[in-house]
């Protein structure tokens, strides 16, 4: 029994450390492939398989998209630490009233999902996806999360990140995108391989329109400097 405990104790200590160097490493270099790519591979039933990825930088990316995934999921992003209480909250209270299951993951619970786990519903996931979440926000900055994440998620069926999204959906790149077309972007992602940027469908037009308002009534972007540390004289 002792060998036992001492195995998971191990097991348990080096599934941290591992884990640590694992988000240390992301904090610098580029997300080329997920979890979520490699299993979205293997489930379609396409004959000629693809997936459309480009890693681009952040100040690559226009401030058009950055605010429109902002605004369309996860207004809160720049002041919380990885968890809107209240979203949470509300999401438990309507899942238990009706059928539809709605989420009330952030910004960044979706880039620890993304990236390091995969999308399968389970508590097993959630608690890791709670564990990284808190890990990312320890360890990277808020413009770093939102750039892996507007470089990793689901942007259509194949689609992956904002240049690839930019380019298939609207023949430009990430930085050259305008407000509508990233409010149309960012208004396919609750289901990137149901719906489609362009062109848009009713739904989708009005939720892009939506988005843009919210996008004129945010403001500035704006990014939390990360405290200094002062030393004593």
């Amino acid at each position: 029994m002792k060998r036992v405990f001492t195995f998971f104790i191990k097991l348990g200590f080096w599934l941290v450390v591992f884990t640590i160097g694992w988000v240390t490493l992301y904090k610098f270099i580029p997300v080329y492939y997920t979890p979520l790519m490699a299993i979205r591979y293997f489930e379609s039933d396409q004959t000629n398989k693809s997936i459309k990825h480009q890693w681009v930088a952040f100040e690559d990316i226009s401030v058009h998209l950055k605010k429109a995934v902002i605004c369309s999921e996860d207004q809160k992003f720049v002041t919380h630490n990885g968890f809107d209480i209240q979203a949470i909250e509300k999401a438990y209270e309507n899942n238990q009233k009706g059928k539809r299951i709605k989420g009330g993951s952030t910004i960044s619970q979706q880039t620890a999902k993304n990236v390091f786990l995969w999308p399968n519903r389970s508590w097993l996931r959630k608690g890791l996806e709670t564990y990284f979440t808190f890990l990312i926000e320890l360890m990277w900055t808020k413009e770093r999360i939102l750039e892996v994440y507007l470089n990793s998620i689901e942007m259509g069926n194949g689609v992956y990140g904002a240049e690839a999204a930019s380019n298939y959906w609207f023949n430009t790149s990430a930085k050259q995108l305008t407000a509508q077309n990233a409010a149309a972007i960012a208004s396919i992602l609750p289901n990137p391989r149901k719906y489609k940027a362009n062109p848009a469908t009713n739904y989708i037009s009005r939720r892009k329109q939506w988005i843009v308002k919210q996008m004129q009534f945010y403001g500035p972007l704006k990014f939390p400097k990360k405290k200094e540390k002062t030393t004593k004289k």
